[in-house]
């Protein structure tokens, strides 16, 4: 019996140099993969050209060669598929499934970030507007590899949600299924950050008519003060002479067997090892993990 092919793909957004956090999530990302003989992908996640950092995407990729995380072909940027993006948008509006809001941000104060519908019925036009995915009044559900069922109800806890901003920039939930569509990916491994992101993206890909990934979110890696190590937090780069330890490190956070010998490795042969003994049964089940746990 032939074994489903697996596609997995690591997507950073080029906001910032890659830190420990995304080391430990690309890492995961990697690993799950390779331990099947299944291909890596990379995804440059550049829809936000105000936030990102110069030089980041050039970095990201030497950060990525150096730990030995090699990908498969050649890697993917958003930003050149605004098209497929701008049809997809005008299709859903043009079915009554999305509409313009010309909201401010000052009228969403005291919503507690949950949309309440106000342009969903006004009829605006698209330019100089935002535009929104109308949400229905139902729970989606998911069960994730690791933090078992999750469940959220759109229209309670999300509301209708943007899927192009008023600037004309691509919002991340629409953007992110379907660039996975497109390039076939059947298992997306991901910070649990992201975890109640989720059930929007299954709503798209039902609407859509797009197959559903597997998902696996693993713990976020967090600072003292309890924030997510991120690109926000002005966190270090990562250093091209630390690979080998860093990756034993992240393989710690990651529950993963390190033996004592492996600190003497090269990276490629870190990874070898590690692919060759990736379990996930033994990933922490929790949302995160105190960097200063990993020490």
């Amino acid at each position: 019996m032939n074994t489903p092919r697996y596609i997995g793909r690591f997507a950073p957004t080029p906001s910032g140099f890659l830190h420990f956090g995304s080391l430990v999530a690309a890492l995961a990302s990697w690993l799950d993969a390779r331990a099947v003989g299944g291909q890596w992908l990379l995804r440059m996640e550049d829809i936000d050209p105000p936030r990102e950092a110069p030089g980041a995407q050039a970095a990201i990729l030497h950060t990525l060669e150096n730990y030995g995380l090699h990908w498969d072909g050649a890697v993917v940027y958003q930003s050149q598929r605004h098209d497929a993006y701008a049809a997809v948008v005008q299709r859903l509006f043009q079915q009554g499934l999305a509409y313009a809001c010309t909201c401010s941000r000052k009228q969403l104060e005291g919503y507690n970030g949950i949309y309440p519908g106000l342009c969903r019925n006004l009829g605006h036009a698209q330019e100089d507007a935002a535009i929104r995915l109308r949400v229905p009044e139902l729970s989606y559900h998911f069960t994730d590899r690791l933090q078992g069922r999750f469940e959220q109800h759109l229209g309670r806890e999300v509301g209708d949600f943007v899927i192009r901003r008023r600037d004309g920039l691509y919002a991340y939930q629409l953007a992110v299924v379907l660039d996975d569509a497109w390039q076939g990916v059947t298992d997306i491994v991901r910070g649990a950050d992201l975890l109640d992101n989720t059930p929007r993206q299954l709503y798209l890909q039902e609407l859509l008519g797009l197959s559903q990934p597997r998902y696996l979110h693993v713990p976020l890696i967090t600072q003292p003060d309890g924030h997510k190590l991120g690109k926000s937090y002005r966190s270090a780069p990562l250093p091209a002479d630390q690979a080998t330890p860093l990756l034993l490190r992240a393989l710690r956070a990651l529950g993963q067997p390190v033996e004592a010998g492996m600190a003497l490795g090269t990276p490629s042969e870190v990874l070898a090892h590690a692919a060759q003994h990736w379990n996930t049964d033994a990933l922490p089940r929790r949302l995160s993990v105190p960097e200063a746990d990993l020490h």
